[in-house]
């Protein structure tokens, strides 16, 4: 029923408007008019002083013309760099881009799958409840649209975001919550050749530290990692100040502050066995989500994926999404693969197909949702 060619003609325009996160203005303005031309109600809010961006989220809502429990769709507008002079190429039921920047699956897929099911929807008068979309920005730089939008304005309790690798039709059911780790340790400065003893080298503290914290795959839900440790001091001085960044992950918040509190004891425990001084600590990215396959909306979206003549699969995710931080004030949200695949990357990929399923998902899960 979704017009397929409008589909696929959508997508490519959408990733030719450029969107590196912090600058989903035009991005956002497109999306604005394309759903005020089918009866949507748009608002954007006042998120940008708090995220960065040049806009803030967008909230369209088609209101319904039946009963039924509101439902909320999700996507984000922003990419990674390189993402600005898309040029797409699609051939072969392939869509990639020229190969000198990522394409803008991530997440413009769901977006145009999203606009095209709302376009369906009204052009054939389908029977539907209160559809709410959101289009947030800078997910993908720590998912801020997201952690300040104003859910005072969403009506609905549940809500399918469509931001994940895999075919159309995989449903990740748990995600993990993450802490950032942001520390700095402060030794003492001392010559290197003439007096070291004087010294406290905060490298030194800090690789003794890393040394003994459990690092990469925990276990199957837990993760954790060191990004960088820095420090810029010419060879002949003792280094008295050293930066960490790092973080870890995990889908049970037990270990998530078990991982974490480990991390800060290993800091901690060095810096007292060389004398120096630890700033800094954790900070709460996100927290975790799950849900059970018999969960009333795991089942919806799976009876709606069979409708749109798509095999389901259940997964779980090691990476954090607008659903982590939606789940966290209240919202009932899973995501959902849209075919994306090799993101963040400049071979990035999405098949037409998928494409076409992921609109078809959504409109069979928006119809369906119906009293």
């Amino acid at each position: 029923m979704i017009n397929k060619e409008r589909l696929l003609h959508t997508f490519l325009d959408y990733v030719q408007i450029d969107s590196e996160s912090t600058h989903e203005g035009a991005m956002a303005a497109r999306i604005a008019e394309d759903l005020q031309a089918i009866g949507c109600q748009i608002f954007v809010d006042d998120s940008a002083a708090k995220t960065g961006s040049e806009t803030g989220n967008l909230y369209c809502t088609l209101p319904g013309n039946t009963g039924g429990e509101p439902i909320l769709f999700a996507a984000h507008m922003d990419t990674v760099v390189p993402g600005a002079g898309v040029k797409p190429v699609v051939e072969n039921g392939v869509i990639r881009s020229g190969g000198d920047t990522v394409l803008g699956g991530d997440d413009k897929s769901g977006v145009a799958a999203i606009v095209e099911a709302l376009r369906t929807i009204v052009e054939h008068n389908l029977p539907h409840p209160t559809i709410e979309a959101l289009f947030t920005v800078c997910e993908e730089v720590g998912l801020r649209g997201s952690r300040h939008m104003d859910y005072s304005r969403i009506t609905a309790k549940k809500a399918a975001v469509l931001d994940s690798s895999g075919d159309a039709g995989k449903i990740i059911t748990a995600a993990p919550g993450q802490y950032k780790l942001n520390a700095a340790v402060i030794g003492r400065r001392a010559h290197a050749g003439v007096a070291p003893e004087e010294g406290i080298s905060a490298i030194q503290v800090l690789c003794d530290a890393v040394s003994h914290m459990n690092l990469l795959r925990i276990d199957e839900e837990t993760t954790a990692n060191i990004g960088s440790i820095s420090a810029q001091y010419a060879t002949n001085i003792v280094p008295e100040r050293a930066e960490l960044v790092g973080e870890c992950r995990s889908r049970r918040d037990d270990k998530l502050e078990a991982q974490g509190q480990h991390m800060m004891d290993c800091l901690r425990t060095a810096c007292g066995r060389f004398g120096a001084t630890l700033e800094g600590g954790l900070t709460k990215s996100y927290s975790a989500y799950s849900y059970t396959g018999d969960d009333p909306f795991v089942q919806e979206i799976i009876a709606a994926c069979r409708k749109a003549g798509l095999e389901p699969s259940l997964a779980a995710s090691g990476g954090g999404s607008d659903a982590n931080n939606m789940s966290a004030n209240g919202l009932k949200a899973l995501v959902l693969g849209t075919g994306m695949a090799k993101v963040h990357t400049v071979q990035e990929e999405l098949t037409v197909k998928n494409l076409e399923d992921t609109a078809a998902l959504v409109l069979a899960l928006a119809v369906t949702s119906e009293g």
